[in-house]
Order: structure tokens, then sequence, then C-alpha cells
């Protein structure tokens, strides 16, 4: 029988999981939401997960858990190893792209900043206390202009002139949106100001007094709007890359 691995990343929003095998190949993954029950959440994934597995081939020989409810429910899975966002980020992304150096990362509660020399993370910045830079503003302000969250990249990069959105705090961009919308904005050109207002808030909250070198890589949630990847490529002058995996690299490492 083949060993495997299985890594549980449980997030306040939403719960990632995956089963590789020795080559770091990926044979069953799986996203779903946390929904307030870290424990539920986790015994759904491993049901999902187990779904996508041939138990006769493969045998799990260890299970890593990272997230905000990591010992939580590295005690209800027996986990091997508990480990931290930051690291199991780190070794996530450091294992499919090498050459990281900066690795971008926003998910629906939070983001994360971290910063890789010779496949090592050296330094790292979080912000948990502003929701601005995050995919719960997108999400709240894709329902105010009646958008589905999932759209708002491709109607963003089709604008020519994107609205300067006040970024600082999500109660001044959620008046400063609306008086836009008053002022007559296309749609287009406000979910693009949208997306560059959620880049201008991490650059200035937790990429502050940071240098940002390439090769950059951007992941969580965030990371599949394309509009958000373009006003990151627009803001650091150079290519932002995102791995189609990029949502579960905390359950990777």
């Amino acid at each position: 029988m083949e060993h495997t691995y299985l890594g549980i990343d449980i997030g306040s929003i939403s719960t990632k999981g995956v089963i590789i095998n020795e080559k770091n190949e990926i044979l069953a993954k799986e996203y779903i939401l946390t929904e307030g029950d870290p424990i539920g959440a986790t015994k759904k994934l491993v049901a999902l997960l187990e779904n996508q597995f041939d138990k006769n081939r493969y045998k799990i020989v260890a299970t890593g858990t990272t997230g905000s409810a990591r010992r939580l429910v590295g005690s209800v899975v027996g986990a091997t190893i508990v480990k931290n966002e930051i690291t199991a980020h780190a070794v996530g992304t450091t294992t499919f792209h090498p050459d990281v150096r900066t690795i971008l990362e926003i998910g629906g509660q939070d983001s994360k900043i971290i910063f890789v020399e010779n496949g090592i993370a050296v330094d790292y910045a979080m912000n948990t206390l502003c929701a601005a830079g995050t995919g719960a503003f997108l999400s709240s302000q894709a329902r105010r202009l009646g958008v589905e969250v999932e759209d708002m990249g491709k109607i963003a990069v089709s604008s020519e002139n994107p609205t300067q959105i006040a970024a600082r705090c999500t109660v001044f961009a959620e008046s400063d949106l609306v008086h836009k919308i008053q002022m007559g904005h296309s749609k287009e050109d406000i979910i693009a100001g949208l997306c560059h207002a959620v880049v201008s808030n991490y650059l200035n909250n937790v990429g502050k007094g940071k240098k940002i070198e390439a090769p950059v890589v951007f992941q969580g949630g965030v990371s599949k709007n394309i509009g958000v990847v373009a006003a990151f490529e627009k803001e650091l002058g150079c290519k932002v890359n995102v791995d189609e995996n990029g949502h579960l690299m905390g359950a990777i490492g």
C-alpha cells in the first residue's frame, strides 16, 4: 500500500483539506465552509476526501492541521503534527514555487504577507483587525451592487477608468461607494475601484514598510478574483502568480 498524508487547514470562514502522496501529488482535495462549527466541518471534510480516495491502494500514515482551530481539530483527528498558518503556507508554497520571495494571502476574514529567503520564511505580518482588505469586504460590497462575488473580477478588468474609493476602512469605503453610485459612476468602474481599494488597504496595513520582491505568489480565496490580481500587478509593477491550488496551500503545507 502506498503511504499518503492528510492536511487540514481550518479557518473561521472555510475549511480546506488535501491528501497527498510522497511525490506531493494531490490525490484528493476539498474546500467547504466552516459555518462556525470547526469539528462538524472537519468531519464533513474528511468524509468528502475519503469519497475521492482509493482506500485499497493508499493508506493515510500521518495527519497535519493548521489554521485558527488547528489545536482543537488536531486533537479530534489525532494529528501527527500541528503547525501555525505562516509555517504551513510557506512550506506549501515553496514546495510548488521554490523560488518564491513574497507570498501574499487574502482570506475571508484576515490577510497576511510572508517573506521567503532560500525557501525559508524569514518575516511575516498579519492583519486580523481591519476588514477592508479581505474577502468578506468584497462579498458585502458585491451584495450591495447586486453582483455575484465570483463575477467581480471579470467585471473589474473591463473597466477603463477605475473609481477612486477611500480604502482606509470598511465604513469609509462603504459610504464612499454609495456616494460614487449616486454620482453616476458605472458598475464596472466602481468594482475595479473596490479591487484597487483592497490592494491599497492590504499594502498599507500588512505590507507597510516592507520590501516586496518578485517572484510573488498570491493565494487565499481573494486570489481567485482577477480584478484584485490585476490591481496587485499594477501596484507592484511585477507579475503576480496565482496557483490553481492557492486556496489549499495551508493544507498542503
